[in-house]
């Protein structure tokens, strides 16, 4: 009979043991792992902004390779301190990020800006001249069709 639990036991035993394991590995992450990022990956992105004019922020040509560093630094060290990546941590510091920098973006990562005017113009202008045109087709043929009747 205790030949016929004990598989049982032994695995719950086992599934008790990989969960244990893995939580502590999370654990020690979390605290390290979230200083580590601020410390190095944070610093020099922190620098390399400074560097940008705040108006070009936005602009993911200008900024695409230091959010690409930051990205494989969070990524180096989680893989250096054997920790999952990307993890809550990551999430975490990066919703942060785009807080502090990124909140008044587009969602297509441009900077939004009038078109220029040789461009804007004829769409103002068009609609303008058409509707002046048809107003006056309409009391010129009203004007008209009164004197045949």
């Amino acid at each position: 009979m205790a030949s016929d639990t004990t598989p049982v036991f032994s695995k719950q035993v086992l599934l008790w043991l990989v969960l244990v394991c893995q939580s502590m590995s999370v654990m020690a992450c979390s605290g390290t792992y979230e200083y580590a990022i601020e410390e190095f990956c944070l610093g020099k992105f922190r620098l390399d902004m400074e560097e940008l004019d705040q108006h070009h922020w936005c602009s993911w040509e200008d900024t695409v390779e230091p959010y690409g560093e930051l990205t494989n630094c969070t990524y180096l060290i989680a893989l250096k301190m054997d920790c999952f990546w990307p993890n809550r941590l990551v999430d975490e510091f990066f919703i942060r990020i785009h807080k502090h920098y990124f909140h008044d973006c587009s969602l297509s990562g441009r900077l939004l800006r009038d078109p220029p005017n040789r461009i804007l113009g004829p769409f103002i202008v068009v609609p303008i001249l058409v509707t002046l045109l048809m107003t006056a087709l309409v009391v010129w043929r009203s004007k008209r069709s009164e004197g045949m009747v």
